[in-house]
Protein backbone atom coordinates (compact mmCIF):
# COMPACT_ATOMS: atom_id res chain seq x y z
CA UNK A 1 0.00 0.00 0.00
CA UNK A 2 1.63 3.71 -1.37
CA UNK A 3 2.04 5.63 1.90
CA UNK A 4 1.59 9.41 1.14
CA UNK A 5 3.79 12.03 2.75
CA UNK A 6 2.50 15.44 4.20
CA UNK A 7 5.84 17.57 2.73
CA UNK A 8 7.12 21.04 3.58
CA UNK A 9 5.64 22.55 0.66
CA UNK A 10 2.12 21.73 1.91
CA UNK A 11 2.80 22.31 5.13
CA UNK A 12 3.61 26.10 3.58
CA UNK A 13 0.28 25.96 2.12
CA UNK A 14 -1.54 25.13 5.31
CA UNK A 15 0.47 27.60 7.29
CA UNK A 16 -0.48 30.59 4.89
CA UNK A 17 -4.10 29.77 4.58
CA UNK A 18 -4.43 29.58 8.48
CA UNK A 19 -2.34 32.91 9.37
CA UNK A 20 -4.63 34.51 7.16
CA UNK A 21 -7.38 33.29 8.33
CA UNK A 22 -6.45 34.44 11.77
CA UNK A 23 -5.00 37.77 10.70
CA UNK A 24 -1.55 37.29 11.36
CA UNK A 25 -0.02 37.19 7.88
CA UNK A 26 0.71 40.95 7.00
CA UNK A 27 0.98 40.68 3.04
CA UNK A 28 -2.88 39.06 3.31
CA UNK A 29 -4.42 41.64 5.94
CA UNK A 30 -2.86 44.69 4.57
CA UNK A 31 -4.08 44.01 1.29
CA UNK A 32 -7.91 43.78 2.92
CA UNK A 33 -7.46 47.14 4.17
CA UNK A 34 -6.84 50.77 4.19
CA UNK A 35 -7.21 53.55 7.41
CA UNK A 36 -7.82 56.33 6.17
CA UNK A 37 -7.80 59.69 8.82
CA UNK A 38 -9.89 62.42 7.47
CA UNK A 39 -10.81 65.50 7.45
CA UNK A 40 -13.46 66.37 4.84
CA UNK A 41 -17.13 65.47 5.08
CA UNK A 42 -18.11 62.92 6.87
CA UNK A 43 -21.38 61.76 4.80
CA UNK A 44 -19.32 62.09 1.64
CA UNK A 45 -16.32 60.17 2.10
CA UNK A 46 -18.13 57.37 3.75
CA UNK A 47 -19.96 57.73 0.39
CA UNK A 48 -16.98 57.49 -1.01
CA UNK A 49 -15.58 54.93 0.87
CA UNK A 50 -18.60 52.51 0.45
CA UNK A 51 -18.13 53.01 -3.13
CA UNK A 52 -14.30 52.13 -3.55
CA UNK A 53 -14.94 49.34 -0.88
CA UNK A 54 -17.18 47.62 -3.68
CA UNK A 55 -15.03 48.73 -6.61
CA UNK A 56 -11.94 46.91 -5.07
CA UNK A 57 -12.42 44.60 -1.94
CA UNK A 58 -10.25 46.94 -0.01
CA UNK A 59 -11.90 47.92 3.49
CA UNK A 60 -11.66 51.66 4.13
CA UNK A 61 -10.91 52.09 8.53
CA UNK A 62 -11.92 55.85 9.41
CA UNK A 63 -10.97 57.99 11.71
CA UNK A 64 -12.78 61.57 11.27
CA UNK A 65 -11.53 64.72 12.69
CA UNK A 66 -10.97 68.10 12.31
CA UNK A 67 -8.20 69.08 9.72
CA UNK A 68 -5.06 70.89 12.08
CA UNK A 69 -6.13 68.09 14.58
CA UNK A 70 -5.50 65.14 12.17
CA UNK A 71 -2.13 66.93 10.89
CA UNK A 72 -1.00 67.31 14.51
CA UNK A 73 -2.01 64.01 15.62
CA UNK A 74 -0.18 62.44 12.42
CA UNK A 75 3.03 63.90 13.32
CA UNK A 76 2.85 63.46 16.90
CA UNK A 77 2.62 59.68 15.88
CA UNK A 78 5.43 60.01 12.95
CA UNK A 79 6.72 56.24 12.07
CA UNK A 80 4.14 54.73 14.36
CA UNK A 81 0.84 56.26 12.75
CA UNK A 82 -1.49 53.24 11.77
CA UNK A 83 -2.63 55.45 8.72
CA UNK A 84 -2.18 54.96 5.10
CA UNK A 85 -3.69 57.61 3.20
CA UNK A 86 -4.90 61.59 4.75
CA UNK A 87 -7.98 63.16 3.07
CA UNK A 88 -8.18 66.87 4.07
CA UNK A 89 -10.36 69.93 3.34
CA UNK A 90 -7.50 72.69 3.08
CA UNK A 91 -4.26 72.23 1.52
CA UNK A 92 -1.92 74.11 4.19
CA UNK A 93 -2.63 70.57 6.46
CA UNK A 94 -0.85 68.74 3.54
CA UNK A 95 1.86 71.14 2.86
CA UNK A 96 2.83 70.77 6.98
CA UNK A 97 2.94 66.75 6.10
CA UNK A 98 5.16 67.54 3.36
CA UNK A 99 7.58 69.73 5.16
CA UNK A 100 7.94 67.14 7.90
CA UNK A 101 8.63 64.55 5.42
CA UNK A 102 6.14 62.26 6.22
CA UNK A 103 4.08 61.87 3.21
CA UNK A 104 5.16 59.43 0.71
CA UNK A 105 5.35 60.09 -3.63
CA UNK A 106 1.83 60.05 -5.47
CA UNK A 107 1.90 57.87 -8.41
CA UNK A 108 2.53 59.79 -11.13
CA UNK A 109 -0.56 58.66 -13.47
CA UNK A 110 -3.12 59.77 -10.56
CA UNK A 111 -1.67 63.33 -10.09
CA UNK A 112 -1.77 63.64 -14.06
CA UNK A 113 -5.24 63.76 -13.73
CA UNK A 114 -5.66 66.70 -12.16
CA UNK A 115 -4.27 70.33 -13.31
CA UNK A 116 -0.56 70.43 -11.35
CA UNK A 117 -1.78 73.94 -9.73
CA UNK A 118 -3.96 72.12 -7.34
CA UNK A 119 -1.07 69.11 -6.30
CA UNK A 120 1.57 68.80 -4.23
CA UNK A 121 4.20 71.29 -6.20
CA UNK A 122 6.54 67.89 -5.31
CA UNK A 123 4.73 64.76 -5.78
CA UNK A 124 3.54 64.09 -2.34
CA UNK A 125 -0.48 64.86 -2.37
CA UNK A 126 -2.93 65.23 -4.77
CA UNK A 127 -5.66 67.80 -5.15
CA UNK A 128 -9.16 66.33 -5.18
CA UNK A 129 -11.69 68.71 -5.07
CA UNK A 130 -11.72 73.11 -4.43
CA UNK A 131 -13.87 75.51 -3.10
CA UNK A 132 -13.87 79.25 -3.27
CA UNK A 133 -14.28 81.50 0.13
CA UNK A 134 -17.29 83.88 -0.17
CA UNK A 135 -19.29 86.73 1.96
CA UNK A 136 -22.83 85.40 2.56
CA UNK A 137 -25.25 88.51 3.22
CA UNK A 138 -28.92 88.77 4.34
CA UNK A 139 -30.92 90.12 1.42
CA UNK A 140 -33.46 91.52 3.75
CA UNK A 141 -30.57 93.60 5.13
CA UNK A 142 -27.90 94.66 2.96
CA UNK A 143 -28.05 95.61 -1.02
CA UNK A 144 -25.38 93.44 -3.34
CA UNK A 145 -24.54 97.56 -4.34
CA UNK A 146 -23.21 97.85 -0.35
CA UNK A 147 -20.90 94.83 -0.17
CA UNK A 148 -17.17 95.74 -0.13
CA UNK A 149 -15.43 95.16 -3.15
CA UNK A 150 -12.55 93.68 -1.35
CA UNK A 151 -12.49 91.14 1.98
CA UNK A 152 -9.91 93.50 3.52
CA UNK A 153 -12.91 96.05 3.92
CA UNK A 154 -14.92 94.24 6.15
CA UNK A 155 -12.11 95.57 9.08
CA UNK A 156 -12.67 99.11 8.60
CA UNK A 157 -15.24 100.75 11.19
CA UNK A 158 -18.14 101.34 8.87
CA UNK A 159 -18.65 96.91 9.02
CA UNK A 160 -19.06 96.97 13.13
CA UNK A 161 -21.71 94.74 14.00
CA UNK A 162 -22.13 93.60 10.33
CA UNK A 163 -19.90 90.83 10.01
CA UNK A 164 -19.50 87.17 11.31
CA UNK A 165 -16.64 84.97 11.86
CA UNK A 166 -15.52 81.54 12.93
CA UNK A 167 -11.42 82.48 13.34
CA UNK A 168 -11.10 78.98 15.44
CA UNK A 169 -12.27 76.73 12.14
CA UNK A 170 -10.19 75.63 10.44
CA UNK A 171 -11.44 77.31 6.98
CA UNK A 172 -10.65 80.28 8.29
CA UNK A 173 -7.06 79.51 8.58
CA UNK A 174 -6.15 79.53 5.03
CA UNK A 175 -7.96 83.08 4.31
CA UNK A 176 -5.35 84.40 6.91
CA UNK A 177 -2.58 82.93 5.07
CA UNK A 178 -3.71 84.09 2.26
CA UNK A 179 -3.86 87.92 3.47
CA UNK A 180 -0.66 87.32 5.53
CA UNK A 181 1.36 86.04 1.90
CA UNK A 182 -0.37 88.80 0.08
CA UNK A 183 -0.27 91.35 2.55
CA UNK A 184 2.42 91.07 4.61
CA UNK A 185 2.21 90.73 8.26
CA UNK A 186 1.26 93.78 9.51
CA UNK A 187 -1.53 94.18 7.31
CA UNK A 188 -2.70 91.25 8.34
CA UNK A 189 -2.41 91.89 11.56
CA UNK A 190 -4.06 95.52 11.62
CA UNK A 191 -7.02 93.17 9.20
CA UNK A 192 -7.74 90.92 12.19
CA UNK A 193 -7.41 93.57 14.85
CA UNK A 194 -10.52 95.48 12.73
CA UNK A 195 -12.47 92.33 12.30
CA UNK A 196 -11.66 91.55 15.80
CA UNK A 197 -13.57 95.17 16.75
CA UNK A 198 -16.39 94.12 14.29
CA UNK A 199 -17.67 91.03 13.92
CA UNK A 200 -19.73 88.50 16.06
CA UNK A 201 -17.59 85.43 16.63
CA UNK A 202 -19.11 82.08 15.81
CA UNK A 203 -17.62 78.39 16.44
CA UNK A 204 -17.74 77.45 13.15
CA UNK A 205 -19.06 78.62 9.57
CA UNK A 206 -22.06 76.77 9.76
CA UNK A 207 -23.19 79.02 13.06
CA UNK A 208 -22.26 82.09 10.52
CA UNK A 209 -24.63 81.36 7.98
CA UNK A 210 -26.93 80.29 10.13
CA UNK A 211 -26.81 83.58 11.66
CA UNK A 212 -27.15 85.23 8.38
CA UNK A 213 -29.68 83.77 6.82
CA UNK A 214 -31.84 84.40 10.23
CA UNK A 215 -30.77 88.24 10.15
CA UNK A 216 -28.48 87.89 13.11
CA UNK A 217 -25.50 89.63 11.33
CA UNK A 218 -25.63 91.03 8.16
CA UNK A 219 -22.66 89.49 6.45
CA UNK A 220 -20.39 86.48 7.12
CA UNK A 221 -17.23 85.10 5.75
CA UNK A 222 -17.48 81.40 4.78
CA UNK A 223 -16.74 78.71 2.26
CA UNK A 224 -19.26 78.64 -0.45
CA UNK A 225 -20.53 74.99 0.30
CA UNK A 226 -21.74 76.36 3.68
CA UNK A 227 -24.39 78.10 1.92
CA UNK A 228 -25.39 75.93 -0.74
CA UNK A 229 -25.81 73.08 1.68
CA UNK A 230 -28.21 75.50 3.92
CA UNK A 231 -30.11 76.26 0.59
CA UNK A 232 -30.79 72.28 -0.20
CA UNK A 233 -31.86 72.13 3.59
CA UNK A 234 -34.53 75.30 3.50
CA UNK A 235 -35.29 75.29 0.12
CA UNK A 236 -35.71 78.56 -1.96
CA UNK A 237 -38.43 80.04 0.21
CA UNK A 238 -36.68 79.77 3.46
CA UNK A 239 -33.82 80.61 2.69
CA UNK A 240 -32.91 84.78 3.47
CA UNK A 241 -29.15 85.15 2.14
CA UNK A 242 -27.44 84.82 -0.78
CA UNK A 243 -23.38 84.94 -1.21
CA UNK A 244 -21.38 87.50 -3.03
CA UNK A 245 -18.36 86.58 -4.85
CA UNK A 246 -15.24 88.71 -4.51
CA UNK A 247 -13.64 90.09 -8.27
CA UNK A 248 -10.75 91.03 -9.17
CA UNK A 249 -8.52 88.47 -7.69
CA UNK A 250 -9.21 89.51 -4.40
CA UNK A 251 -7.99 87.30 -1.17
CA UNK A 252 -11.53 87.15 -0.48
CA UNK A 253 -12.17 85.24 -3.49
CA UNK A 254 -9.67 82.70 -2.40
CA UNK A 255 -10.21 78.82 -3.97
CA UNK A 256 -9.24 75.97 -1.38
CA UNK A 257 -7.87 72.61 -2.17
CA UNK A 258 -9.09 69.36 -0.64
CA UNK A 259 -6.84 67.19 -1.20
CA UNK A 260 -5.55 63.82 -0.04
CA UNK A 261 -1.93 62.08 0.39
CA UNK A 262 0.15 58.71 1.50
CA UNK A 263 2.06 58.56 4.68
CA UNK A 264 5.49 57.05 3.82
CA UNK A 265 4.70 54.82 6.43
CA UNK A 266 1.32 53.35 4.99
CA UNK A 267 0.89 49.81 6.08
CA UNK A 268 -0.74 49.19 2.73
CA UNK A 269 0.83 51.46 0.10
CA UNK A 270 -0.60 49.56 -3.10
CA UNK A 271 -4.03 50.19 -1.37
CA UNK A 272 -3.38 53.42 -0.94
CA UNK A 273 -2.29 54.63 -3.92
CA UNK A 274 -5.94 52.80 -5.25
CA UNK A 275 -7.52 55.10 -3.05
CA UNK A 276 -5.82 58.26 -4.06
CA UNK A 277 -6.46 57.11 -7.80
CA UNK A 278 -10.18 56.47 -7.06
CA UNK A 279 -10.64 59.74 -5.71
CA UNK A 280 -9.84 61.98 -8.84
CA UNK A 281 -11.24 59.38 -11.00
CA UNK A 282 -14.28 60.11 -13.25
CA UNK A 283 -16.70 57.85 -11.17
CA UNK A 284 -15.84 59.32 -8.02
CA UNK A 285 -15.51 62.72 -8.68
CA UNK A 286 -19.03 62.46 -10.45
CA UNK A 287 -20.35 61.15 -7.48
CA UNK A 288 -19.46 63.91 -5.74
CA UNK A 289 -20.36 66.18 -7.52
CA UNK A 290 -24.06 65.15 -8.09
CA UNK A 291 -24.38 63.89 -4.24
CA UNK A 292 -25.66 67.31 -2.84
CA UNK A 293 -23.40 66.99 -0.20
CA UNK A 294 -20.25 68.39 -0.81
CA UNK A 295 -20.68 71.07 -3.16
CA UNK A 296 -17.25 71.34 -4.14
CA UNK A 297 -16.25 71.45 -7.35
CA UNK A 298 -14.12 68.16 -9.06
CA UNK A 299 -11.27 68.96 -10.52
CA UNK A 300 -10.59 66.36 -12.91
CA UNK A 301 -11.45 67.87 -16.34
CA UNK A 302 -14.79 66.99 -17.73
CA UNK A 303 -16.34 66.58 -14.45
CA UNK A 304 -19.09 69.23 -13.78
CA UNK A 305 -20.02 70.59 -10.61
CA UNK A 306 -23.04 70.84 -9.20
CA UNK A 307 -25.73 73.30 -11.19
CA UNK A 308 -25.97 75.68 -7.68
CA UNK A 309 -22.40 75.93 -7.90
CA UNK A 310 -20.84 79.27 -9.98
CA UNK A 311 -18.90 77.94 -13.07
CA UNK A 312 -15.53 77.32 -11.60
CA UNK A 313 -13.91 79.18 -14.69
CA UNK A 314 -16.18 82.39 -13.66
CA UNK A 315 -14.23 82.85 -10.42
CA UNK A 316 -11.69 85.40 -9.86
CA UNK A 317 -9.34 83.74 -7.08
CA UNK A 318 -6.17 85.61 -6.49
CA UNK A 319 -2.98 84.26 -8.19
CA UNK A 320 -1.64 82.83 -5.14
CA UNK A 321 0.42 79.35 -5.35
CA UNK A 322 -0.02 76.41 -2.71
CA UNK A 323 3.98 76.92 -1.57
CA UNK A 324 2.52 80.86 -0.93
CA UNK A 325 -0.11 79.82 0.66
CA UNK A 326 1.86 77.35 3.24
CA UNK A 327 1.42 75.87 6.47
CA UNK A 328 -1.27 77.44 8.21
CA UNK A 329 1.15 77.57 11.15
CA UNK A 330 1.51 81.61 11.04
CA UNK A 331 -1.11 82.09 10.41
CA UNK A 332 -2.72 80.42 13.98
CA UNK A 333 -0.42 82.25 15.50
CA UNK A 334 -1.44 85.82 13.87
CA UNK A 335 -4.89 85.01 15.07
CA UNK A 336 -3.54 84.57 18.63
CA UNK A 337 -2.15 87.85 18.53
CA UNK A 338 -4.93 89.32 17.40
CA UNK A 339 -6.74 87.94 20.00
CA UNK A 340 -9.04 85.80 18.08
CA UNK A 341 -7.92 82.61 19.33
Amino acid sequence: MKQYRFGEQAKGVVVTLVLGALGMLPGLTQAASITLYNAQHEQLVNQLAKDFEKETGITVKIRNGEGPALAAQLVAEGAATPADVYFTENSPELMLLEEKGLLGTVDKSTLATVPARYSSPHGNWVGVFARESVLAYNTSKIQPAQLPASVMDLAKPEWKGKVGIAPSDADFLPLVSGVLATRGHEQALVWLKGLKANAQIFDDEEGVIAAVNRGAVATGIINNYYWDRLYTELGKDKTRSAIYHFGHRDIGALVNVSGAGMLKTAHNPEGAQRFLAYLVGEHAQSLMAGGHVGYEYPLRAGVAPDPLLKPFNELEPPTLTLEQLGDDSQAAKLLREAGLL
